[in-house]
């Protein structure tokens, strides 16, 4: 009788070790760039009193939103193995070309949606261009978007005649300076796409696909999935996403400079994904983790013009913070 008792009590070490197990992966693999992101929240609220101040985190919010969501785009195909490189030139280039096209419409909201979903499929098609390079004629995503990062700039300047475009539209500014509750419309904009790009990535068979692929495109393949269009769809997503956030700077400025839009983005939206926690390798990542990477740069950019740190260090800082989260990376994958 005691030695079935005994036989049936529970290990206590099991729920032990499995809870200790479930801490520690919530902690560094869940939790980090979020408790990254309240330590330097309450360290710039201690250095600056501006910091806190409404009117400056809106502003921080704003300018976040314009590469943040492109970096929504950039972790579909950054998880799927891949890269983009050609995103701000691509964003100059939607952003000449939608201005010229609400020109050409004249006034009225009608041009306005028009112009708008323009830009989402001319975004679309560049998007693609990258893809179709990158999967139908095999050059590697890096070569390829280093590639159209020149070619999408040197068009914007060609067909803009390297002169900054304005638009005559006047409904036109309220779409990027417009607020709903309180907060700029591209801050909207910005968490709707993290919604609904979370619901892709994690609750849809394209997400699961997406994550195979970047994985292991061999094993994936074996496992039925078409890696080739799973890998070209994540730079149409991206794509889109540049399409949105081109209308997003261009309406707020109401005019876009060819030479100067979306300069450094690239870098700006490979960074808040990094940062974010998504593996450089592919495989794995979440919008959120990109949402909070994007904040992250955000706030120390703001903070660096608050402290009065030269604009010319400032990249600097962005290429530090780079650097410690890939190697943060790389320990944790050890």
């Amino acid at each position: 009788m005691n030695s079935k008792s005994l036989s049936n009590k529970p290990t206590p070490s099991t729920p032990s070790l499995v809870s200790t197990s479930w801490v520690r992966k919530l902690n560094f693999g869940t939790l980090a760039p979020l408790i990254a992101l309240v330590v330097l929240v309450i360290l710039s609220a201690l250095a600056s009193e501006h910091f806190l101040m409404p009117r400056n985190i809106t502003n921080v919010l704003r300018q976040v939103s314009y590469t943040g969501i492109i970096a929504l785009g950039m972790t579909f195909v950054i998880i799927a193995g891949g890269i983009d490189l050609s995103v701000g030139s691509m964003l100059a280039l939607v952003g000449v070309l939608v201005i010229m096209l609400l020109n050409y419409l004249g006034d009225g909201w009608s041009a306005v949606f028009i112009a708008i979903a323009g830009a989402m499929v001319l975004g679309s098609i560049f998007g693609a261009i990258n893809g179709l390079l990158t999967t139908k004629g095999k050059i590697a995503s890096f070569v390829a978007t280093l590639a159209t990062m020149s070619i999408f700039r040197s068009l914007t300047l060609y067909v803009s005649d390297a002169g900054e475009m304005v638009s005559q539209n006047q409904h036109y500014p309220d779409v990027g300076t417009g607020y709903f509750l309180g907060l700029p419309v591209p801050v909207w904009v910005f968490l709707l796409l993290a919604i609904v790009g979370h619901i892709l990535l994690k609750h849809t068979a394209f997400g699961r696909h997406v994550c195979a692929v970047g994985s292991n495109p061999k094993v994936a393949a074996y496992s039925a999935i078409n890696v080739q269009r799973v890998y070209f769809m994540t730079f149409v997503i991206l794509g889109f996403t540049v399409g949105v956030s081109a209308v997003m700077l261009s309406s707020r400025l109401n005019s876009v400079s060819p030479g100067d839009a979306g300069l450094f983005y690239e870098l700006d939206a490979i960074a808040a994904v990094v940062i974010g926690g998504t593996a450089l390798s592919g495989g794995k990542g979440t919008l959120w983790g990109t949402v909070v990477g994007a904040i992250i740069l955000g706030i120390i950019n703001n903070m660096l013009n608050l402290l009065g740190v030269s604009p010319y260090l400032q990249g600097t800082v962005k290429g530090l913070v780079i650097l410690i989260a890939v190697l943060m990376q790389f320990k944790r994958s050890n």
